[in-house]
């Protein structure tokens, strides 16, 4: 008979096809990849990347680096430049003793949310509220036990231009004794959406009084790669654990997560660090280290990738509005993120069936169902909605929309017929 933990990972998982279909497109470029988390590959932010790599080579840390185990919380000179770092953008006396760094955000992820959820000694089960789906797709399987996830619908705010926003609904969101975490991505992946000044105060206010801890995932903001196209001001205190990675700053490969926290969570995670890894790697922490030290990775970001992502976010915006006119089609305000959240209000079929379609046309998107861990109402919208990447290129990005206008024409036209 198979252990809970065998029968749990050897059923298929959302994230785990999701980056099957990104490896099958990066094998094959007859893909247009619309997918997947990669970033775009930004010709002056590579430049960047390979000076430091060659400086590295150069002065033997690559190299010392590649030849030597870090601690169970990694690199100890990157963690300490990166608090450094970091209490000057919170203001706040933050010390490597907060900072824990990982093979990838989504072991940090998995890590914390078995932490904090799931069965308890006493019996009971804690679960993570999401304050507001839709939701990082990853989230999805991370418990080791089943069902962690509990979530609330949003409020959607219809604006101008075909656009709409989603906001937490407060008179929904109640933090009661068996939750353990609260989760928020900031900026949202799917929705690209970010939360107001003053829902994150709210939010950070509620999980103080209900003494839970706060969990914020910024993969794609602030201080870095901050890709976020509005003020976003974090809260940070003893009770916020703050989720960062170099991925999106255009290192993926380099699987290098961060986690920021008070320092007896980060002892634990340490403890299983240790026991799971031994140590995360170094070479995110190698070549991404002066740039950390000299701050350059804050200019890097708001002055290359964070403009870079505002453009292609606005070009593929326009381009889809103009080529999909139906008055049912909407797209999330773009604010963050590097992605696009399309509602087709009404599609007859289903969000995976539109996903399958489009992908014998050689387009690649994600249905926008598996973007709900823990709804537990049967919402419609759930099957209305595809993400889209646009870190692709603009001829790639074109192709793209035409396939999708006119897949969504047809779609529409089958069932007004």
């Amino acid at each position: 008979m198979p252990s809970h933990f065998e029968k749990k990972f050897s059923q298929p998982s959302a994230i785990s096809s999701l980056m099957e279909d990104l490896n099958q497109g990066v094998q094959n470029d007859q893909m247009l990849m619309l997918g997947g988390g990669n970033p775009a590959q930004i010709p002056a932010v590579k430049a960047l990347f390979q000076r430091q790599i060659e400086a590295a080579a150069e002065d033997q840390t690559l190299l010392e680096g590649l030849s030597n185990y870090a601690g169970p919380l990694g690199k100890d000179s990157f963690r300490q430049h990166l608090a450094e770092l970091l209490s000057s953008v919170f203001d706040s006396e933050i010390q490597p003793q907060h900072i824990a760094l990982t093979n990838g955000s989504q072991s940090a992820f998995f890590a914390l949310a078995n932490l904090f959820a799931g069965q308890r000694e006493d019996g009971s089960l804690k679960k993570i509220l999401l304050p507001m789906s839709p939701e990082y797709i990853g989230y999805s399987d991370l418990g080791v036990k089943d069902d962690i996830f509990t979530s609330i619908k949003p409020q959607i705010n219809l604006l101008d231009n075909r656009e709409f926003k989603y906001q937490i609904d407060f008179e929904q969101l109640d933090i009661t004794e068996d939750i353990g975490l609260v989760v928020t991505s900031c900026p949202t992946n799917p929705s690209g959406n970010v939360l107001t000044e003053t829902e994150l105060s709210e939010l950070d206010r509620r999980c103080q009084a209900a003494n839970t801890p706060l969990l914020l995932d910024c993969a794609y903001g602030a201080p870095f790669p901050n890709i976020v196209f509005s003020e976003l001001k974090l809260p940070f205190n003893d009770n916020v654990i703050l989720c960062l990675s170099l991925s999106k700053l255009g290192l993926p490969g380099a699987r290098c997560g961060i986690i920021v926290a008070a320092p007896n969570i980060i002892k634990t995670l340490a403890n299983l660090s240790g026991v799971m890894s031994l140590a995360p790697g170094n070479i995110g922490p190698v070549i991404a280290e002066s740039m950390v030290s000299s701050g350059e990775i804050v200019k890097v970001s708001n002055e290359l990738i964070q403009p870079y992502y505002h453009d292609k976010a606005c070009y593929l915006a326009a381009k889809l509005k103009q080529a999909i006119d139906d008055p049912r089609f909407r797209i999330h305000k773009p604010e963050g993120a590097i992605f696009l959240w399309l509602w087709f209000k009404d599609l007859p079929i289903s969000s995976q069936a539109l996903y399958l379609r489009l992908k014998e046309k050689r387009l690649v998107v994600v249905a926008g169902q598996h973007f709900f861990p823990g709804l537990q109402s049967d919402w419609r919208h759930q099957q209305e909605c595809v993400r889209l990447s646009y870190a692709q290129s603009e001829e790639v990005l074109d192709e793209a929309v035409t396939i999708l206008a006119a897949e969504i024409k047809a779609i529409y036209a089958e069932h007004d017929k």
